[in-house]
């Protein structure tokens, strides 16, 4: 069987970019065997697909490590979605080895790095190209099929708005889950605005449920102690029971993080907070309405491609330009 070879090591969210896209063109080749190549941890976002394996990768390993395990799949199409240094080093000895291989193809993603230099200098009338968008041109460039049905099941809950203001919880009221960290504090909403929302929402009714890593678990309880109905799942539950309970949510309200798009590809309704990052910069999560991303468009904005430089002015205005109204009000609209 022919076996197409997906890679993509890093960052996480990234990487849940891919669900959709893997469903939707392995859906599409029944007689092609993908094989995904990523981080460990995110193996349970790929299981069900029927002609899909999961191959999980460290990121830090050596790109020659890197290549015995790729050259053990066998690959007859390989589709980098990384496009770093050492996955590049290791591809480029697997194409060597397939030298006179006339059915071996690599297809790999461009950087776009001029773009992102314009669009950080203030281009922004030419938004940049999603990165879902983009993996997806390298999968037509592979000759991949693709399922039009998904593709246009997709499209329209992605363009679909509820409006639903007048929505009241009661007992049987929707979880909202709320992931309140990132990588770099440039993502973050300041914790007393958080707090804030957290106390909104119980004050209505609604259960709340909040994620985080074993580090953030005491902050969290914290947070979540007040509040009859507010709990956190910080630190007691795998990544798997983790995304079981976050399938189970009503919505998510997120950061520009990992947890944005592990919502997105389990098809949960995502309200987005963006500080120093912009969601038109490319990284906006797949099958989301952009109207449920809350951003200031301040003139500063954004000042990073990933958040990881600090306030010019050192008080992160973007961040706490978003109220907690501004917020409630969007997960009121999407009620």
């Amino acid at each position: 069987m022919h076996n197409v070879l997906v890679i993509r090591l890093s960052a996480l969210g990234d990487v849940a970019i891919m669900v959709p896209l893997v469903e939707r063109y392995a859906s599409a080749n029944p007689d092609l065997r993908f094989t995904i190549a990523g981080p460990p941890l995110l193996q349970p976002l790929f299981e069900g697909m029927p002609n899909v394996e999961y191959l999980g990768l460290k990121k830090k390993q050596s790109f020659i490590k890197i290549y015995q395990v790729l050259n053990a799949v066998g690959a007859d199409t390989v589709i980098d979605l990384h496009k770093v240094n050492r996955v590049g080093f290791a591809l480029t000895l697997l194409r060597l080895r397939h030298l006179f291989d006339f059915h071996f193809h690599l297809c790999a993603l461009r950087k776009g790095k001029l773009s992102r230099w314009l669009f950080l200098h203030h281009w922004r009338t030419t938004p940049r190209k999603p990165q879902f968008e983009r993996y997806n041109d390298v999968f037509r460039r592979a000759g991949l099929k693709e399922n039009e049905e998904l593709r246009m099941k997709n499209e329209e809950l992605t363009n679909t708005t509820k409006n639903s203001s007048s929505f009241t919880p009661h007992s049987s009221s929707p979880t909202i889950g709320i992931a309140p960290f990132a990588q770099h504090k440039g993502k973050i909403w300041p914790a007393e605005l958080m707090q804030q929302l957290i106390g909104l929402l119980a004050g209505r009714g609604y259960s709340v449920i909040l994620f985080g890593s074993k580090d953030e678990a005491p902050t969290l309880e914290q947070w979540a102690e007040p509040y009859e109905g507010v709990t956190s799942v910080a630190g007691k539950q795998s990544f798997r029971e983790e995304l079981d309970i976050i399938k189970s949510l009503s919505l998510m309200v997120s950061m520009d993080s990992a947890n944005m798009h592990f919502a997105s590809a389990l098809g949960v309704p995502v309200v987005s907070i963006w500080g120093a990052t912009h969601p038109d910069f490319g990284f906006y999560p797949y099958n989301q309405n952009r109207s449920n991303a809350l951003c200031a468009n301040l003139p500063c904005q954004p000042c990073s491609a990933y958040g990881n430089r600090p306030c010019r002015f050192g008080d992160y205005r973007c961040l706490h330009a978003v109220t907690p109204q501004m917020v409630l009000d969007k997960i009121l609209a999407n009620g």
